[in-house]
């Protein structure tokens, strides 16, 4: 019998009945060092006292009323959000699947009223992850994400990843926009380098192409910049933004150029609840927190010790684990032994990551993770590679 639950996730045997800052209380009591932060949603760990009370406040007042009117909350998140980035104007949705599928209409809406309806393609890359929507797999391309969901959405020219001679070759007279994570995360945490993000920018200047970034996960402070491509002194046309921006509550937006979003006039694009009162109060509270100089420069205090503890780590177990990659407090452990069997060790010893592509766990810890918590995250992740050699 099918359980009441759709069995579309393999979960791990845990119940969590509470959090606070980076730890999570499992049912039967037991204390976990949360590496995973909602996999790099809860950005500044669980039940953060500002976050609390936005919601709290604003729960007390007003919940939803859809956007046929004015959101003050919303417009205040905008002008925030604005504010701070390349981008002229703000769409607010519920995700990150959500955001991919206005970013790909935005593109194409673009070109379609430039004139130039036949440039429809998008380039995508392989490793990516844009969400599990029809545009968001259809992007991906892998036979993982696609198969069995068949006819997908036309439009999207798969690439290897980092090869910027197929780059090069596959733009033609019907490419639209370029598509990619500057860090991929589901990927196995593979950073471009702000050379590699530098080129595709001038490659989109010189063919006349859109760049949309997915910011997905490496937004929102997580590399040590508000967004991931300020590293490179670059800014895209379009961007996708979702989990830190809400703190663990649903939240995404699609960020863009006023031309860039020239074609997304009224009745182009809707959302019953994206931009929501309760949603946008909450990503109010943490833009005051994350988008401040003081809290970015200790994001890249505490990515260097983490790292170094980690590197640390590496060489203690060479036979688990054979580097460290990523940015910021956006990192990964590449594998030797299985990354499934790395993960459930360090269940055994209390400390929750996150496996992807490439054999990689993912450590996406809260951003304000503190030096204490990150020698008790080595401790646990020594415990579990000792217990995996030992096996």
């Amino acid at each position: 019998m099918i359980p009441s639950v759709l069995p579309t996730y393999n979960r791990a045997p845990l119940s969590f009945v509470k959090g606070e800052g980076i730890w999570l209380i499992e049912a039967d009591g037991r204390r976990f060092l949360d590496l995973g932060a909602g996999i790099a949603v809860n950005a500044l760990g669980h039940a953060h006292p500002a976050l609390v009370d936005a919601i709290t406040r604003q729960a007390q007042n007003l919940w939803h009323v859809s956007n046929l009117y004015r959101i003050p909350e919303q417009q205040a998140l905008a002008d925030r959000l604005v504010a701070a980035s390349f981008a002229d104007t703000v769409f607010f949705t519920n995700s990150g699947t959500e955001s991919c599928e206005l970013a790909v209409k935005m593109a194409r809406k673009y070109w379609f009223d430039k004139g130039q309806p036949q440039k429809t393609d998008i380039i995508t890359f392989e490793g990516s992850f844009h969400g599990r929507s029809a545009a968001g797999i259809a992007a991906a391309g892998s036979e993982k994400m696609t198969k069995g969901f068949g006819p997908l959405l036309p439009g999207f020219m798969h690439l290897p990843w980092n090869d910027p001679d197929a780059l090069r070759a596959a733009i033609t007279d019907t490419v639209g926009a370029i598509l990619i994570e500057p860090v991929q995360g589901e990927g196995g945490i593979r950073p471009l380098s702000d050379q590699q993000l530098k080129d595709i920018r001038a490659l989109c200047d010189a063919h006349d192409l859109l760049l949309i970034l997915d910011e997905v996960q490496c937004g929102v402070g997580r590399s040590g910049r508000l967004f991931a491509h300020e590293w490179a002194g670059i800014t895209p046309d379009i961007m996708m933004v979702a989990k830190g921006i809400g703190g663990g509550f649903p939240l995404g937006a699609v960020l863009a150029t006023e031309d860039a979003a020239s074609g997304m006039t009224a009745g182009t694009h809707g959302s019953t609840y994206g931009g929501n009162p309760l949603a946008c109060a909450v990503g109010c509270a943490v833009m005051d927190i994350v988008a401040t100089p003081d809290f970015l420069a200790d994001v890249n205090r505490k990515a260097g010790q983490l790292r170094q503890a980690l590197e640390g780590l590496v060489a203690s177990h060479p036979d688990t684990f054979e580097e460290v990659r990523g940015v910021g407090l956006m990192l990964g452990l590449k594998c030797r032994k299985t990354n499934s069997d790395v993960v459930n060790a360090a269940y055994e010893a209390e400390v929750i990551t996150v496996p992807a592509a490439d054999n990689v766990i993912r450590l996406l810890p809260p951003l304000n993770i503190s030096a204490d918590e990150i020698a008790e995250a080595i401790t646990r992740l020594d415990r579990a590679a000792t217990s995996l050699e030992a096996a």
